[in-house]
């Protein structure tokens, strides 16, 4: 069991390396696309690659279906698609408050305020769904949140129109955390992944088509990012993140994730050639410190 939880705890840090690195990509994908259709056209890139995958199950999901009897594998595949949609509609949810909020606010405090789910989660979890943490948890929560404020916060924090939308975004991405590690213990993970995108994907272009103006030119203007984001970090990093929750807690899944952060400032650093401050470099140092800690004192 420990073995699997390791295992669970190194997919989600490469998830967590993938989706920091992808920021890179949309960055330079939103100098010619607006957010909510880049979402869309990802996500629905990532639908079908998870998609093609999630259609020819695994040697071992074939003998665990046919260990089932009928109203079992009826259960196992009503919960996959039902977990599926949740997970979809929280991903699609979260990701639209976070474009509308960055509109209104700085990437810094966004920053930030999303990755408070982090904090979020555990609370969650223990007044809503009765789930215990230990202190050193906790403590390591703590940790987790100065070291995010040292990355990101570099004015004085206060809250404004779209940090609340960001805010609401936190919350969204709480619940998708948690949806998550509720039904990947009742369905197949990689069809999940394959029925969250695709619900994301309707949720987002239906938003796109409400909120903005896509066209076939500005989704090829920004192919390149598109394709990263759909395979890598949506279609990879996003199956990698359910596969790997059904072997780990959720509250360790979220500080885990949440190095999303550092990597999107070590990859900004490296590839876009961005500079780093004493206080960024301290706030890194610190947040691979509480994850550090988690691992050997979680348990």
């Amino acid at each position: 069991m420990k073995e699997k939880k390791m295992l669970g705890n190194v997919l989600l840090f490469f998830t967590a390396m993938i989706w920091g690195t992808a920021f890179v990509f949309q960055r330079t994908g939103m100098e010619t696309i607006e957010p909510i259709t880049f979402n869309a056209a990802r996500m629905a890139l990532a639908a079908m690659a998870v998609g093609l995958v999630s259609a020819n199950p695994s040697l071992a999901e074939r003998e665990k279906l046919a260990r089932f009897g009928e109203e079992q594998r009826k259960a196992y595949h009503r919960n996959t698609v039902i977990g599926g949609i949740c997970c979809g509609t929280f991903l699609a949810a979260a990701s639209i408050f976070q474009q509308m909020g960055i509109v209104y606010t700085t990437a810094g405090k966004a920053g930030f305020i999303t990755a408070m789910y982090m904090l979020l989660v555990p609370v969650i979890g223990t007044v809503f769904l009765h789930k215990k943490n230990s202190g050193i948890v906790w403590l390591c929560v703590l940790i987790g949140v100065i070291g995010m404020y040292l990355l990101c916060m570099t004015e004085g924090f206060y809250l404004t129109r779209g940090d609340t939308l960001v805010c609401i975004c936190a919350l969204l991405f709480s619940g998708h955390i948690l949806c998550c590690d509720h039904f990947v213990q009742f369905g197949n993970p990689v069809r999940i992944s394959a029925i969250q995108f695709a619900a994301c994907t309707v949720i987002s272009a239906a938003a796109a088509v409400i909120l903005e103006q896509p066209t076939p030119e500005k989704i090829a203007s920004a192919a390149i990012p598109i394709l990263y984001c759909g395979l890598i970090s949506g279609g990879l990093g996003y199956t990698l993140q359910i596969v790997a929750q059904k072997f780990t807690d959720p509250t360790i899944a979220s500080l885990l994730m949440s190095l999303e952060s550092v990597f999107a400032v070590i990859a900004g650093a490296l590839i876009l050639h961005e500079r780093m401050s004493p206080r960024e470099v301290v706030g890194c140092v610190v947040m691979f410190a509480a994850i550090v800690l988690v691992q050997i004192k979680g348990d």
